[in-house]
This record gives structure tokens, sequence and C-alpha cells, in this order.
């Protein structure tokens, strides 16, 4: 099942100015009736711009790269929900209309340049341009997750966070050798027994906090709606060759399916706290 956010009225008329009838919701949430313990996000999951802004001045092929998306992160969440019976919620639109993993007023929430690709759409923008996009592609998104996990705390329901993302095999001319990558900031329950799960196979290298590690700068979601709420939580970062295309997709997913069912039956997983706020 997916959902769109349920906004006021006010708000309502305000999203069809930014988004058309026939364009997708900011968020959606696939099953959302799934089972504890595992909450998917994928804060990159699309590189679609909605049409009122164009192509914010970019070719086409500028996004389909990296620079507009995480590739193949969608594909291998949607696996892993399935898979795992979890719920999972997607970000409807390009992180570079705002990055919903990005604290708000952040260098990185809303670029001019990515890696070494300006932005022309996204220069010299208004407080007001800032401002709506925040109010239409990352607070409603936020709210949701934090509404969803206020009712999984209220049921007494274990939750782990799973943020799941893709990065770019070379970077600034930078060859990045990490197969798969798990990032953590304070909390390092999850990321650590899924560093010595995946450490198994002697085929694969395994970043640990790379190619990024999580801080309060440059992260949203997991110290927001995981570390501030006590939950067990990791960001997963996949090489995008290994997981552009279905096959490889596939088998990652299927990877990650062993190990997040592995440590589910740990029982490392802590009850949620209720809070009437999450971002």
């Amino acid at each position: 099942m997916e959902i769109a956010d349920h906004a006021t009225t006010d708000a309502s008329l305000q999203v069809s100015k930014w988004i058309a009838a026939d364009e997708p919701p900011p968020f959606s949430l696939v099953n959302a009736t799934g089972r504890p313990p595992y909450l998917l996000l994928c804060d990159h999951a699309s590189n679609r711009i909605p049409r009122r802004l164009g192509s914010l001045g970019l070719a086409a092929d500028d996004l389909d790269r990296h620079i507009a998306w995480d590739i193949g992160a969608a594909t291998v969440a949607r696996r892993l929900s399935v898979a795992l019976d979890a719920p999972l919620f997607l970000a409807g639109y390009s992180r570079l209309v705002i990055d919903c993993n990005r604290p708000l007023g952040a260098a990185g929430s809303i670029v001019t340049v990515s890696e070494d690709s300006p932005i022309p759409g996204n220069r010299d923008l208004l407080p007001e341009e800032k401002a709506a996009r925040a109010a239409i592609f990352f607070e409603p998104y936020h709210r949701a997750i934090a509404a969803f996990l206020d009712d999984r705390a209220a049921r007494g329901a274990a939750t782990g966070i799973v943020a799941v993302h893709s990065f770019t095999p070379v970077f600034h001319g930078r060859a990045r050798p990490w197969h798969v990558g798990f990032s953590y900031r304070k909390d390092r329950r999850l990321p650590d027994a899924l560093l010595a799960l995946m450490r198994r196979d002697p085929r694969l290298v395994v970043g640990e906090n790379q190619p990024y590690p999580i801080t309060l700068e440059s992260d949203f979601a997991i110290p927001v709606h995981g570390e501030a709420r006590g939950l067990s939580c990791a960001l997963i970062e996949i090489r995008q060759d290994l997981i552009a295309g279905e096959a490889g997709a596939a088998e990652w997913a299927a990877r990650l399916t062993d190990a997040l069912r592995t440590i589910a039956a740990s029982g490392i997983f802590s009850v949620a706290k209720h809070e009437e706020s999450g971002g």
C-alpha cells in the first residue's frame, strides 16, 4: 500500500502549486502494515524534478547521474521491504530539489554545485523559495516517519531503522574500493552487527563509516529518527555499479536480507520512544 501525506486544506493548495495532479506525491509509504522490527528509509530514491522547476538547468543525462539520486537504492529497498515484510518510506523527488537527508539550512540541503556540476536552478534562491521546498518535499516526509514511529511506540513495538543509500564508484576522480559501507554516529548496535556479518565474506570490501560518516551537519534521518529515540539504526551505502541493474540489486537485497534477519533474531532492537514531533 502507498499513501500520501495527509495535509490541511491550505497546505494541500500549496502543494498543488508545486506538484501537478499527475505527478507523484512528495513521498510514498510502501507496505505500511509490515511487521516489526525494521523500518526502511530511502531518502534519495528518485531523480524526479517537479515540472514547476523544469530541469533545474541540467541536461537529461545529468539527472541520471548520482548527483540527482542514489542509483539502485530504491530497487534494493523495495526488495528488502518485500523480503523482510518491512514498511518503507521513499522520498518522491530528487535530492537536487531539496535533500531529505540534510538538516534544513545546511550547506548540502539545496546545493548549487554537486561534485563538479553546477545546478543553475538552485542559484540565488530567495528564502521564501527555500522555505517552500522544505514545506512541500522535506517536512511531510519526515512528519510521516515521525508519526509512524510514534504509533509504533504507542503500541510497544520494537523498531530498528535502516536507511538505504548508494554511492558512486568514483568521486572527484578518486576510486572507492568498498562494495558496501555501514555508517553510524552514536549508536553502534546495528552497524556493528552488520559489519561483523558482512566481513565473513572474504570477497567483500566492507567500509566502516565509509564512504561517509554520519554527522549532525550532514545527516538528518539517523540522528533524528533513530538516535533521538534511542533506536538501533544504521545507514547502508552500496556501491552503485553493483546495483544499477536488476540482477545486482536482487543479489544485494538477498545478501542484506539474510544479515538483517539474523540480526533481528538476536533481539537487539528497542521500543521507540513516543514523541510529539520528530522533525
